[in-house]
């Protein structure tokens, strides 16, 4: 009974922050993005660029756009990994058409809609980030793209599609500074989740310590489905002398909840450890592994290289 309200509770809270995550990308797009012909990459993009050509509603053609995107996820890594991006898609592109009826566009200086569109949009995301899901597009994109051309990484996959819908945005808008404004609110947006996310410090984050008599299942899956390392560890029960083995896993913060699922999912009676980590460095963290970069680390390390 407890596991189930604990399971209840777990999935509310996602709906919380899905909702809220959703609603602040609404205010983002409708406020300050599209009122002020800026297309900040991604679908999100390339959606507001169609509703400037055609009429057509933002929101509307996010989710279609992500159709086929969750039908290919679906049949390359399973159902489960995409339940909670097409319920945080279904929920930001109701959010934006809805909130379009409602919202009065800011249409003053365009640094200021920029700046303020990415610091909206980075809360944003970081919300339905922390729960484990996407808003789809560029990301899972970029992710099923790079299942299959593994020798390129994932943030030069996103970043070469972030950089073809900006540069079309300077085309139809026929504005350079369209273009540009987009960049800072790709520069702003994705600074901020960095900081939301991980902290000042990306070297940070938890360690899971989990005994379960399936331990070999957990660790495929958190191989597979967090592209995360994972160690066994010998054990030995004090009360029973029982010999064993624990699982020690280094996640992100905002993985933890992908973790936990994915734990629970295969042994329900393990027993979880989460701890803090006050630095982690290695593949993965400070320095990263294909699989796992996002555009604000490529933008990250760009900036290092020309310091």
């Amino acid at each position: 009974m407890w596991r189930a309200k604990s399971a209840w509770g777990e999935r509310l809270t996602d709906l919380a922050f899905f909702l809220a995550g959703s609603l602040l990308y609404g205010v983002s797009v409708n406020m300050f993005t599209a009122p002020n012909h800026i297309a900040p990459g991604g679908l999100t993009g390339l959606s507001t660029l169609v509703n400037y050509l055609f009429g057509t509603p933002i929101g509307t053609v996010i989710f279609l756009m992500n159709i086929p995107l969750f039908v290919w996820a679906v049949s390359s890594v399973g159902y489960k990994l995409v339940v909670k991006t097409v319920a945080a898609t279904l929920l930001s592109s109701a959010a934006i058409d809805l909130m379009s009826l409602v919202i009065r566009p800011y249409l003053g200086n365009e640094i200021l809609a920029a700046v303020f569109g990415g610091v909206a949009e980075g809360f944003a995301l970081s919300l339905i980030f922390m729960r484990g899901g996407t808003t789809g597009g560029t990301d899972l994109i970029a992710r099923l793209l790079g299942r299959h051309f593994r020798h390129i990484s994932m943030a030069k996959l996103m970043m070469c599609i972030d950089i073809l819908i900006v540069a079309l945005s300077g085309i139809v808008y026929r504005s350079l500074e369209s273009a540009m404004y987009a960049l800072i609110v790709i520069f702003v947006a994705t600074k901020l989740i960095d900081t939301v996310l991980y902290g000042t410090d990306v070297g940070t984050g938890k360690m899971l310590y989990i005994i379960s008599d399936r331990n070999e299942e957990i660790a495929r899956q958190i191989l597979g489905d967090l592209d995360r390392g994972v160690t066994f560890l010998k054990s030995r029960g004090g009360y029973s002398g029982r010999e064993g083995e624990l699982l020690l896993c280094a996640v992100r913060r905002y993985e933890v909840c992908k973790a936990g699922d994915i734990v629970r999912s295969i042994d329900p009676n393990a027993f979880v450890i989460v701890g803090d980590a006050g630095e982690i460095s290695g593949e993965g963290f400070r320095e990263h592994a294909p699989s796992d970069l996002t555009l604000a680390d490529l933008l990250r390390r760009a900036r290092k290289k020309q310091a």
